[in-house]
């Protein structure tokens, strides 16, 4: 099969560009430490002008992996402007089949991504559940099916209880990519996918503050 477009589709190139422009003032908005204490909603009120991107590389990195596994259904969690969101979805297109189902809590960012997603043309492989995702991905309209990729990108403090909401949809070989390793929030999520035991094999990846790839037994 001949693919006609790549990850080089000016499309999505220029809303790549334009969207790491816009992240790079992040250190111009407020704060977010501390907002661990407030609920999930009060953090995505507070952040809704921040966009927290993965690297240019980790987003490389998330489209070679899914190139290579083929999945059916890609689960992220944690949207925001939707950069992550479209390298994989550019790599589910890429392969010819698939779709991204992604989740956010707020509103400003969902309108912001949901026009981005159209104007990078990859709006049909995407579906935004909106609120809290450990409601919406165990709602009746969340998987539908089993995960064949996950990327937790979300609030570092919900990364495992989202991932054990998953687990029971994840089969054998499904990889799960968590970022930024190296923030201490994370930890409980690490201790799990690192211990045996739980069914992963993990490795941690040098991609600026880290990205985890676990695969699932």
């Amino acid at each position: 099969m001949t693919l006609t477009h790549t990850l080089a589709d000016p499309r999505v190139e220029t809303a790549l560009s334009r969207m790491f422009a816009l992240a790079a003032h992040d250190e111009d908005a407020a704060p977010v430490s501390g907002f661990a204490a407030k609920t999930p909603q009060e953090r995505a009120d507070a952040t809704a002008g921040i966009y927290m991107p993965i690297s240019a590389t980790g987003g490389q990195l998330l489209y070679n992996l899914v190139r290579a596994v083929r999945p059916a259904t890609v689960v992220e969690f944690g949207t925001s402007f939707g950069i992550s969101t479209l390298y994989l979805a550019a790599a589910v297109r890429d392969n010819g089949t698939g779709r991204v189902i992604t989740t956010e809590l707020s509103k400003d960012k969902i309108a912001s991504a949901r026009r981005t997603f159209a104007e990078a043309g990859l709006d049909d492989l995407i579906t935004v559940l909106e609120g809290d995702a450990l409601e919406t991905l165990g709602g009746p309209g969340g998987l539908g099916g089993p995960a064949g990729f996950v990327l937790l990108d979300g609030w570092k403090d919900l990364c495992l209880p989202v991932l054990r909401l998953l687990e029971p949809h994840l089969e054998p070989g499904t990889l799960v990519v968590a970022d930024d390793v190296e923030l201490s929030d994370l930890r409980p999520y690490l201790d799990h996918v690192r211990d045996p035991a739980n069914g992963y094999r993990s490795v941690t990846f040098p991609v600026e503050d880290g990205m985890e790839i676990s695969c699932r037994l």
